[in-house]
């Protein structure tokens, strides 16, 4: 309603992706930027991967068609660690899944839960799941999955292997029992206390972490063993079509992608698209983003889970829901979210 509006802002920042984005540049509320873009020199400054998230197509569909909103920072999913935990059990970070699921067994054999998830949420649950669909996972394979262009099969090696990880971490104690009723703030809160050793979440808690961890010693790293890794470009400046003041608009984007800002950005543990980087001088930040520059010059980035149709997270988010608790089974699960995906995708193809 804003967006329709006279009333609306000059400049907006909104989510990315087809249910988001893509609904508002199909719909014909926002302005097409391609041509501003060209001018200020941001198709210069955004890698190919990370515009995947700022175009959209006459259906809404990202990865191709028309500059819709422009990004100045970037994101992934990682894992955030304990380093006195680890220390405590004499273990290293690990460099493969066999590796990280060993880990969390020494702690269970401990009674220590390795890993909280913030699953009242819902898309915390959803990125650990999808963290494991992705060793299974190619770029063609995540191309359809998540632009809708060839059809996949929700019972294939993906899902079906992702399914499974996941049951069995629930099974196996690596996930609090609890994780269901965790609200995602409080899954944080407690592992700045100290007790969980690890948690698996967004870069975007970089800056909480370092300001909120005081008692301990920490570190990241991504889950590893596989190519592809939960993360895309950040959310979208998007200028409104009815803005009264786009110049204005487009300044003040260019600003917020200019080096001296970018930089104040890494600084505070933030992923930039264009800072200096020689001028971070904290070690823990300059190790973020050297692991995310090396995921987008693998073209490593697989976007989120709960992107390709609206609604999705419903049928995704609380199917893990139901899947940790018992009430679905992996077939009951892989159908409810086949047919969600299905359903949006035949009726705009």
């Amino acid at each position: 309603m804003i967006l329709n509006s006279r009333a609306c802002p000059d400049v907006m920042y909104i989510n990315k992706g087809n249910s988001t984005c893509g609904i508002y540049a199909k719909d014909g509320l926002i302005t097409p930027l391609d041509d501003v873009a060209a001018k200020y020199g941001w198709d210069k400054i955004l890698k190919p991967s990370i515009l995947t998230t700022c175009r959209y197509d006459e259906n809404g569909i990202m990865g191709s068609g028309k500059l819709y909103g422009v990004t100045n920072y970037g994101e992934f999913v990682l894992v955030y660690y304990n380093k006195d935990w680890f220390n405590k059990f004499n273990l290293q970070v690990p460099t493969s899944l066999e590796e990280f699921e060993k880990v969390c067994e020494v702690f269970v054999q401990n009674n220590v839960t390795p890993m909280v998830i913030g699953g009242a949420d819902r898309w915390p649950q959803a990125q650990n799941w999808y963290e494991f669909a992705l060793y299974k996972a190619d770029r063609k394979f995540i191309t359809d999955f998540q632009l809708l262009q060839d059809d996949i099969n929700f019972k294939g090696p993906e899902f079906s292997f992702a399914t499974d990880k996941f049951l069995s971490f629930v099974k196996n104690g690596y996930f609090d029992r609890n994780s269901n009723g965790i609200k995602y703030d409080d899954a944080n809160n407690a592992f700045y206390q100290g007790k969980y050793p690890m948690i698996l979440t967004g870069s975007w808690l970089f800056g909480a972490v370092m300001e909120q961890v005081k008692t301990f010693d920490w570190g990241v790293f991504i889950l590893p063993g596989k190519k592809y890794n939960t993360g895309s470009g950040g959310n979208l400046w998007i200028v409104p079509k009815n803005a009264r003041n786009k110049e204005l608009a487009y300044e003040f984007i260019n600003l917020t992608l200019q080096p001296k800002y970018q930089t104040i950005m890494a600084e505070a543990g933030g992923i930039p698209v264009n800072a200096d980087l020689d001028q971070i001088k904290d070690p823990k930040v300059k190790e973020l983003n050297a692991l995310f520059a090396e995921i987008v010059a693998n073209d490593g980035l697989a976007f989120y889970p709960d992107w390709p149709v609206p609604g999705f997270m419903d049928a995704l988010g609380g199917g893990l829901q139901n899947l940790f608790t018992g009430r679905m089974n992996k077939d009951q699960f892989l159908d409810s979210i086949s047919n969600t995906y299905y359903d949006y995708k035949n009726m705009i193809k």
